[in-house]
């Protein structure tokens, strides 16, 4: 399929096992499924939708269930991972397709790694931004996040457990916790070594306590923000945050899969400044067991946590440049 450089970006919305679907589409040929993760929406693949339709694919980045146009559930369990892998089943169907490669950052790389262990007739291939592969199995998450805060500060995780808790410090100024929150994960703005972590809530506190006061991380710009805000102050973050409120359900749930290695081929590109992949570098060292049909594993030097948009180009073409060899 000759490249489509000048492809138009579609919009649509589907009938599925949330309700409704919406994604933003660009391109013809193979698909490649594009899964964001939090607080974002499918916009945080509005580098990477042009750059995939160039190259031959047909990119599809879905709103997630809970955020922008899909439908948000009202059952915390709505949000369970299996549940999720099944969205994007139908995102496949939808498209009449029979299969893909599913791509995804953050939690939509937790999303994607489920969705090609579970259903691996359809997702042929899977590439991890930023988080790395962990097989389903361990204690308890809940116990173990509860661990790693001590008795003078909560972790993050633990933090967005409580329905309502997270949302309360979040909804009265969406876009000021929003810009704190991605500048405390960029790497150009992210707090000094020795700051306090923003990973952590102080007891008492709030998390956006620990945000970085100063301008927006170069990646972002006032529109973009706009945007990111202007989604959750219409929709509220509960929907979002019910993703962490299920990670015990999800440790049930995948049980059955305890140590399964994903066994199709796989992408993984992280930033060398992303507490994800230093928190969890044990993972990354044991993908020669966890993911052996591994293509490559890159870190980028000088990069936080939102890949894909701090490094567009490189992750681009990364990107395609695996795409391609899986075509083959």
């Amino acid at each position: 399929m000759p490249p489509e450089p000048t492809a138009a970006l579609r919009h649509r919305t589907v009938e599925a096992p949330a309700g409704r679907l919406h994604w933003a589409e660009q391109g013809t040929g193979p698909l490649v499924l594009l899964v964001h993760g939090f607080p974002e929406s499918w916009y945080s693949w509005r580098r990477q939708l042009p750059a995939l339709a160039a190259a031959g694919y047909r990119a599809v980045a879905i709103d997630v269930r809970g955020y922008g146009r899909s439908s948000k559930p009202a059952a915390t369990d709505a949000y369970r991972m299996l549940d999720l892998v099944e969205d994007n089943v139908a995102v496949v169907r939808a498209l009449g397709e029979e299969s893909a490669v599913v791509v995804g950052h953050d939690w939509g790389s937790n999303i994607a790694a489920a969705s090609a262990l579970l259903h691996p007739e359809v997702f042929r291939a899977v590439g991890l931004l930023s988080v790395p592969y962990a097989p389903p199995g361990g204690p308890r998450p809940t116990d173990v996040f509860g661990r790693i805060g001590g008795p003078e500060q909560e972790f993050y995780v633990s933090y967005f457990q409580e329905p309502g808790r997270a949302e309360a410090e979040i909804e009265p100024d969406v876009r000021g916790w929003l810009a704190g929150f991605y500048a405390a994960l960029s790497a150009d703005t992210m707090p000094a070594e020795g700051e306090p972590d923003p990973h952590f809530v102080a007891l008492g506190r709030q998390l956006r306590d620990r945000f970085p006061a100063g301008p927006l991380p170069a990646w972002l710009t006032e529109d973009d923000l706009d945007v990111y805000a202007g989604e959750f102050e219409r929709t509220g973050l509960t929907g979002a945050l019910n993703r962490y409120r299920n990670m015990d359900r999800d440790w049930e749930d995948l049980a059955p899969h305890r140590g399964a290695p994903i066994t199709q081929p796989a992408l993984f590109i992280g930033g060398a400044l992303d507490a994800s992949t230093t928190w969890m570098a044990d993972a990354i060292d044991a993908y020669p067991t966890t993911l052996p049909a591994l293509s490559a594993s890159h870190l980028l030097d000088g990069c936080g946590h939102w890949i894909q948009q701090e490094r567009p180009d490189e992750v681009n073409s990364l990107l395609t440049g695996w795409l391609a060899t899986i075509q083959a």
